[in-house]
Parts: structure tokens; C-alpha cells; sequence
């Protein structure tokens, strides 16, 4: 989720400057990653399906990913 940074102009008048909300989003997306895939299997499981079944899906997500790859012809 994007968080909010707050920066400081300056002004070259020696006036005080005043907070200025700047969007930026802090990288952190590889503990998100982690914490969406423990949600997801989590559910998963509690909802009755087998391990089998989540590897069908973590395998389906691969193939959708490596056709994209493809198509785009990068990798990133």
C-alpha cells in the first residue's frame, strides 16, 4: 500500500516552510508478496483444499507469468 511522505520546501525567503503530502510508495513489496501468499494459503487450507490443489494453482500462476514473459520477450 502506498504510504504517504511529508517533505519540506524550502523558500528561499526565510519564510517557514509549510509540510507538502508527496505520494511515494516504499518498496517493500517482497514482504507483501510474503504475506499475501501465507493469506492465500492459509484460506486455501481452511476452506478444505489439498495441498495438490494449491500446487495446481502456484503452477497455473507460473504458467500465466511465463506466458507474459514471453510475450513481452523481457524478463524483470
Amino acid at each position: 500500500m502506498p504510504q504517504v511522505v511529508t517533505q519540506m520546501k524550502s523558500m528561499n525567503s526565510g519564510a517557514q516552510a509549510a509540510p507538502t503530502a508527496v505520494s511515494s510508495t516504499i518498496p517493500n513489496r517482497e514482504k507483501a508478496l510474503k504475506i499475501l501468499s501465507k493469506s492465500i494459503y492459509k484460506e486455501m487450507r481452511q476452506n478444505g483444499y489439498e495441498p495438490k490443489q494449491i500446487v495446481a494453482l502456484a503452477t497455473e500462476l507460473i504458467s500465466l507469468v511465463t506466458s507474459d514473459i514471453k510475450e513481452d520477450g523481457r524478463l524483470d
